[in-house]
């Protein structure tokens, strides 16, 4: 009997499933796979558009503990030269001293301090993004797309995440008046994040 005197029941499967996928067997640790990931954002433009962009050249690990998700980390480190937007005019303005100082400021990292299993195949991790010599949190939410064993004999997970951070938090002030009102580039940025990882030996 249950609290007031419900009889209580054994959870369908259906409910069971919820708690999330057996990830025991996936314990260890992981290289990111820049091949086969994408580190992104999106800004709004004008108000009236978005540009989506993402980095060329990053490196990372994770580390996973399936019977703990909360002993999982992760880290990653990108390297601010290789933007990319669709658009070299666009590219260079991106590098320049308007807004990433590259060349004072050539990495991007992040390392994280704490990982949740939400239920289902969701998953949250927060820590430390560094940027233009700034540190501060980022919760990023992810999903786990599973994992496989390739053609090559890699073992491989999947996660797509997401995240939201404004701009200029980091010291990413610059902008430009619109005539109609408004500014040119957003202060919300949206990250998005899809990551394959291959298992160490």
């Amino acid at each position: 009997m249950g609290i007031f005197g419900r009889k209580t029941t054994t959870p369908a499967p259906a409910a069971q499933a919820a708690a999330g996928p057996d990830l025991t067997a996936l314990t260890g640790d992981y290289t990111i796979d820049p091949a086969h990931s994408t580190i992104g954002f999106v800004a709004r433009h004008a108000m009236v558009t978005n540009v989506k962009g993402g980095f060329e050249d990053f490196t990372g690990t994770l580390h996973l503990d399936g019977a703990d998700p909360a002993q999982s980390t992760a880290e990653i480190d990108v390297q601010m030269a290789s933007i990319e937007t669709g658009n070299a005019d666009r590219d260079g303005h991106l590098k320049s001293a308007d807004f990433f100082k590259i060349e004072e400021f050539p990495t991007m990292t992040f390392r994280s301090t704490k990982a949740e299993a939400l239920g289902g195949d969701e998953f949250r991790i927060t820590g430390d993004l560094s940027l233009l010599g700034v540190t501060k949190p980022l919760t990023i939410t992810l999903e786990f797309n599973g994992s496989a064993t390739d053609p090559f004999g890699n073992e491989r997970v999947g996660f797509e995440g997401k995240a939201e951070i404004l701009r200029s938090e980091w010291g990413l002030t610059w902008n430009a008046a619109l005539e109609t009102g408004g500014v040119l580039v957003s202060d919300k940025i949206k990250l998005v994040f899809d990551i394959s990882a291959i298992k160490q030996a």
